[in-house]
């Protein structure tokens, strides 16, 4: 989100009553900035603070796929605006974004995921993993999947970096599975494709009583550095799955099948992030909370919840702080010039 879909309709599905604990207040979310008419999903910060958003392609007029965000709240085009300056009927080049779903600040880099399709009307060419240097701006490496690792209705979601294993990992929400992208040698890997765990288990959602229309699979994920384990989940779906990320890097097809865990029933989730303590934060999209699972225990809590959690796409912890991106995703039936689309934070205490 991790994400996606613009599709004309409001929506959704019965939602899972799996929680219990006591909630954080509204007072405590605290809006960080917001953007009018451009749909934000993804977001990252830094090790030193810096903020990322990006905003997909998933209408005309998306004036920058990825920005920085400043001290005041305001965005600027990142790395610059050539790089932000492709639009809907032009060439494909390197050197532009055409699709931006995630963006991942990792240690000194920027990971940028460009699924290469614009208006879900299919890959325009092989999606792409842009790495940026964060001190200077500049690009370090592109990595260009390979053809057998993706399809033509294939929507690249969301990643995660295995510094250990020198790899990342990537959910196919469009075409159901999961990438495997090597970090040293530049190639890719597609596994679990159109697996029971990959693939989605509903066609709507039902958000304040009005279905929102769509197949979302594999979107959310999530990487436990401290067990090797990589956690994903369907969008329109309520299991959580994992299995180890040894198997999925060595293993065959057959063997990460039979490696695949069952973890929990859990709400509609988008994206999905850990914090140090082994808790996974994720959104319960039907019920607009923030819900917070200790992966230990099995426990699972309502961190947050109420009219300030619109669709929680993507989350960033920094400074004790769970950062959330609102992408109204349901809401949207016709333009969204006047619409605000906000990231917000609240305190992990």
């Amino acid at each position: 989100m991790n994400k996606i879909f613009l599709i004309l309709s409001i929506a959704t599905i019965i939602s899972c009553k799996s929680v219990t604990a006591p909630t954080t207040s509204d007072k405590k979310i605290e809006e960080v900035t917001s953007f009018k008419g451009q749909q934000v999903t993804g977001l990252s910060i830094s090790d030193q603070g810096r903020m990322f958003a990006n905003f997909p392609r998933w209408r005309k007029d998306v004036e920058n796929s990825v920005v920085e965000i400043d001290k005041n709240g305001i965005s600027h085009a990142f790395p610059n605006e050539n790089w932000n300056s492709w639009e809907i009927g032009q060439a494909q080049k390197d050197s532009v974004f055409i699709g931006v779903q995630s963006v991942i600040a990792f240690e000194d880099e920027l990971y940028v995921l460009d699924t290469r399709n614009a208006l879900f009307k299919g890959v325009l060419d092989s999606p792409r993993v842009f790495v940026f240097d964060l001190e200077t701006q500049t690009l370090k490496r592109t990595y260009i999947f390979e053809e057998d690792s993706f399809h033509q209705d294939s929507y690249m979601n969301d990643l995660r970096i295995d510094k250990k294993k020198e790899k990342v990992y990537i959910t196919d929400s469009g075409h159901a599975g999961l990438v495997i992208l090597d970090l040293v040698d530049g190639t890719t890997k597609r596994v679990l494709n159109n697996h029971y765990s990959t693939l989605a288990e509903k066609d709507h959602l039902i958000i304040e009583d009005n279905r929102w229309n769509n197949t979302v699979h594999s979107d959310g994920i999530a990487l436990d550095t401290e067990n090797d384990l990589l956690y994903y989940h369907a969008l329109t779906g309520y299991s959580l799955y994992a299995v180890p990320t040894e198997v999925l890097i060595n293993g065959t097809e057959e063997a990460i099948q039979k490696e695949v865990k069952f973890i929990k029933k859990t709400p509609a989730p988008d994206g999905m992030l850990f914090d140090t303590k082994g808790n996974l934060y994720f959104a319960d999209l039907e019920q607009q909370k923030i819900m917070k699972l200790n992966i230990s225990s099995g426990k699972m809590s309502t961190f947050a919840e109420g009219e300030k959690i619109r669709w929680a796409d993507t989350f960033s912890i920094y400074k004790n702080s769970l950062y959330y991106t609102n992408s109204r995703i349901n809401e949207i039936t016709g333009p969204i010039i006047n619409m605000e689309f906000s990231i917000n934070k609240i305190s992990l205490d």
